[in-house]
């Protein structure tokens, strides 16, 4: 496996929240609390607006992960790849209105039994430069 490309980061990805988009993902999940969808039970609450689940994270984050996974530098054998983990950090809330910004970064590469490990990080921030998540996404490529 080539480390080199451990560290490599790609160009962020830039995501405008949007209330019905948030809207939208709570039906979906089956989150009913009014926050996420309601502005009046939002601000109540003391959001900004209608603020969206923690795993809503994953709408805009994946975009930024994108661009790494399909790196033919980083070389992943999409056909013989599987979803291993993702682990989040939650920080600040995202609320509709929000623009959050995602980098990804390639933080491991290893092999183990026949398996390689791809480790990705992601860090999203948003218009105040607040951190809103930090995510571990892990993807295994079975031997083959």
């Amino acid at each position: 496996m080539e480390s080199s490309v451990i560290g490599k980061s790609w160009p962020a990805a830039i995501y405008a929240v949007g209330r019905e988009k948030i809207r939208e993902y709570a039906y979906a999940v089956g989150e009913e609390d009014p926050v996420h969808h309601e502005d009046e039970a939002a601000r109540a609450a003391g959001f900004r607006a209608v603020v969206a689940p923690p795993m809503f994270c994953v709408v805009y984050s994946a975009r930024a992960m994108a661009p790494a996974i399909f790196d033919p530098e980083v070389g992943i054998n999409l056909a013989l790849m599987v979803h291993g983990s993702q682990e989040f950090t939650w920080g600040e809330p995202v609320c509709a209105g929000d623009e959050i910004t995602t980098v990804a970064t390639l933080a491991d590469m290893s092999e183990k039994d026949g398996k390689k490990f791809f480790v990705f990080e992601s860090v999203s921030t948003n218009q105040d430069g607040a951190e809103t998540v930090r995510g571990t996404w892990t993807n295994i490529v079975r031997g083959g």
